[in-house]
């Protein structure tokens, strides 16, 4: 269906009949003079003809449409009713550039293979709501609970290590979510907090968030990430060593124990996956029926008309003026 997003803006359409000027031959400022002409008195009066008008108002009413943004809109489209309510709370801290994870048979970092998986469980997510914090030294809310499932993946795509700190605060992205799900009716609650380290940052422990979680109903999947062995080159040769000292399992198990979810250890990309199943068990909720109509802008189809219309006239294959020059009477 063609509609217009500013129907009002018709309106400008008469206006060129308010000007006073309108008539059949319109006269600039009366006359014009050519200066250092030895003849002063001479004129060139400017004459409009009937093609003249017709080509200003076809200029004129092409603009107007333009501005006026015609649309097309399509037919209604239905939204999930059922679904489900997710936070995702991913860890920025500057561990995660640990080079000890896997793709595709490159090695490459902890957040970069965050990044590969969560963006394809993001997408898989139809019908669910998808909510994104992003935490390190603090917690901030980097998109709220939406469909739009393209968007937190772009957000989370374009997310930098450091780009909110260097150290954890798990407590204060747990009570980001928290603070989030209170503001949201008839939600199942999940919060999936994925981290390499243990908690040194923010205003408020893991065990009071997880408390307060606890009693608002939210559940929680953890997900510790990092291998356990890397090699190293040293002086002395290559080095095993556990890149994952720092993960705090014990905490990460119990926060989620006491919220009623699962801890998962994400050694690589397979066992990052395992989280897609144990989301597809949840039940889902059921929510209002909505749906939405797509719209296409059609703005430029005028607006490259007036356009190609103006060019011809300046080629003059469009007659919008016609000057002829008057000659005074006795001149040579």
């Amino acid at each position: 269906m063609l509609t217009l997003a500013l129907p009002w803006l018709l309106l400008l359409l008469p206006l060129p009949l308010l000007f006073k000027k309108q008539q059949q031959q319109v006269k600039l400022g009366g006359h014009l003079y050519l200066p250092g002409s030895d003849i002063e008195s001479q004129s060139l009066p400017i004459k409009t003809t009937p093609s003249t008008k017709k080509g200003y108002w076809i200029l004129w009413v092409l603009l107007v449409i333009a501005v006026a943004r015609p649309l097309w809109m399509g037919e209604p489209i239905e939204l999930p009713s059922k679904g489900r309510d997710l936070m995702l709370s991913v860890d920025l801290s500057g561990s995660m550039q640990i080079e000890d994870m896997v793709i595709d048979g490159r090695a490459t970092d902890r957040f970069t293979l965050i990044q590969h998986v969560v963006s394809q469980f993001i997408e898989r997510r139809k019908g669910d709501r998808i909510g994104l914090i992003l935490f390190a030294d603090h917690a901030y809310l980097q998109s709220p609970l939406t469909q739009d499932r393209r968007t937190v993946a772009q957000y989370l795509n374009e997310a930098e290590i450091g780009l909110v700190g260097r150290q954890t605060a798990i407590g204060e992205a747990i009570a980001l979510g928290v603070k989030r799900f209170d503001q949201v009716d008839e939600s199942n609650r999940v919060l999936i907090l994925l981290t390499d380290g243990a908690n040194n940052a923010g205003a408020i422990s893991p065990e009071k968030a997880t408390e307060i979680a606890a009693k608002r109903g939210i559940t929680i999947y953890t997900i510790g990430v990092g291998a356990e062995v890397m090699e190293r080159r040293t002086l002395f040769g290559k080095e095993r060593v556990n890149p994952s000292m720092d993960l705090d399992e014990p905490q990460l198990k119990q926060i989620a124990a006491k919220t009623g979810g699962t801890y998962f250890r994400a050694r690589n990309a397979e066992e990052l996956e395992r989280i897609y199943q144990e989301i597809d068990n949840l039940e889902p909720i059921s929510r209002e029926q909505l749906s939405y109509r797509p719209q296409s802008e059609l703005f430029y189809w005028p607006l490259g008309l007036a356009l190609l219309l103006s060019i011809f006239k300046s080629m003059g294959q469009l007659s919008i003026f016609s000057l002829k020059p008057k000659l005074p009477s006795g001149g040579r």
